[in-house]
C-alpha cells in the first residue's frame, strides 16, 4: 500500500506549466484539478491511518481519482 499522495505535479512533473496555465484559464480544468486534490488528499489520510474508513470506500475514491486523472491528462494533452 502506498502512502506517498499523489499531486498532479507529481503525476504530470512534465505538464508543470499548462497544469497552472489551464488552472488559471480554464474553470472546467481548475475544478477537476481541485476535486482530484480532494480526494487524493482523503485517499492519502486513509491509507497513513488518519482517518477510518472500508475498504470498498478506499476503492471507490481511488477509482473517482484515476477517473479525475484521466479527465485532466486529456485536456492537458489538448492544451
Amino acid at each position: 500500500m502506498s502512502h506517498v499522495p499523489h499531486d498532479l505535479h507529481e503525476e504530470f512533473p512534465e505538464s508543470a506549466e499548462a497544469l497552472h496555465a489551464l488552472k488559471v484559464s480554464n474553470a472546467h480544468f481548475a475544478k477537476l484539478a481541485d476535486e482530484y486534490h480532494t480526494v487524493n488528499r482523503e485517499i492519502h489520510r486513509i491509507e497513513s491511518e488518519v482517518a477510518p474508513a472500508s475498504d470498498e470506500a478506499l476503492e471507490e475514491l481511488k477509482k473517482k481519482r484515476l477517473h479525475l486523472k484521466d479527465q485532466i491528462a486529456e485536456l492537458l494533452s489538448a492544451a
